[in-house]
């Protein structure tokens, strides 16, 4: 069922506000690139992990900047970072190239001034790299065993609340819930997940504003890997998940380039010189 309008905002809120949700670790995820795309070297797919309550912030937030862009109707404003970028539908179309794209930067600015327990999470796969993997699974399973290792670093601190994954609907769909299934009894190739709380949700874009918050995460890692434009990943290169000076919430999977300077990279690369490498990259070990 497709929402839009005033649907948006009270949909997001309800959504948030269900017992079965209450005192979770809500990872909300989408794509960026296209995977049978030629013309496009990276698939990325990122997003945010926020405590349950704090989706309210992101809903106050994002409808505060969308009265600034259609103020007679606010929640019919979708932020889509591709099609702001573009500028090829409204309401971007009427935009200048340095307004369309400070808009990108503002629904950023959301996630860098929120909670710090809010983190940001991103798997980019150069896809020459994995010929005949499908990028999206390969993205998804790094994800969902970064995501339980944050979980379980919580645990360890005394946070016992468990995890639920949040997509975009998707043509990825049944696949990747029966993958998510498996993870929690088979396990990925780093191990069985034991804190995530279900299978996978897939909701309309239109009726969550964390859902594009998380995509314009995926759309930053994007540009980065892509285009080589960090414009938008400086904005929220601070937020993704980190531990004892590696960062974990950020995966750069590629066979190209052994020397990568990306963020991703580096911090491993470091700690791996330093001999002092966390039980988390350990069982990360990269493809």
């Amino acid at each position: 069922m497709r929402l839009g309008g005033l649907h948006t905002r009270s949909v997001e809120l309800r959504f948030a506000r269900l017992p079965f949700y209450s005192s979770m670790h809500l990872l909300y995820l989408d794509d960026a690139g296209s995977a049978s795309n030629p013309e496009e070297d990276y698939l990325v797919l990122g997003g945010i992990s926020i405590f349950e309550a704090q989706a309210y912030f992101v809903v106050q937030e994002m409808d505060k900047l969308a009265t600034t862009i259609n103020p007679s109707n606010p929640h019919s404003v979708e932020f889509h970072a591709s099609e702001i970028f573009s500028r090829k539908e409204q309401p971007w179309r009427g935009m200048s190239r340095e307004e369309a794209r400070g808009v990108i930067k503002a629904v950023l600015n959301i996630l860098k001034q929120s909670y710090e327990t809010a983190r940001a999470f991103a798997c980019a796969v150069h896809k020459a790299s994995f010929p005949g993997r499908d990028p999206v699974e390969l993205a998804f399973e790094d994800l969902c065993s970064r995501f339980d290792l944050y979980l379980d670093r919580l645990r360890g601190q005394g946070d016992r609340q468990r995890g639920i994954l949040i997509l975009d609907e998707s043509a990825h769909e049944t696949t990747l819930q029966r993958m998510a299934r498996e993870f929690r009894t088979l396990g990925t190739r780093w191990g069985v997940l034991h804190n995530l709380a279900e299978t996978p949700l897939f909701v309309d874009s239109r009726a969550s504003r964390s859902i594009q918050l998380a995509d314009h995460v995926a759309y930053a890692v994007f540009r980065r890997y892509n285009a080589g434009d960090t414009n938008y990943f400086d904005i929220i290169a601070s937020k993704f998940d980190s531990f004892e000076g590696v960062i974990h919430g950020l995966a750069h999977k590629q066979k190209i380039d052994p020397m990568c300077m990306c963020l991703a990279c580096t911090s491993r690369r470091e700690r791996m010189h330093e001999g002092q490498i966390p039980l988390e990259l350990k069982e990360k070990g990269e493809e």
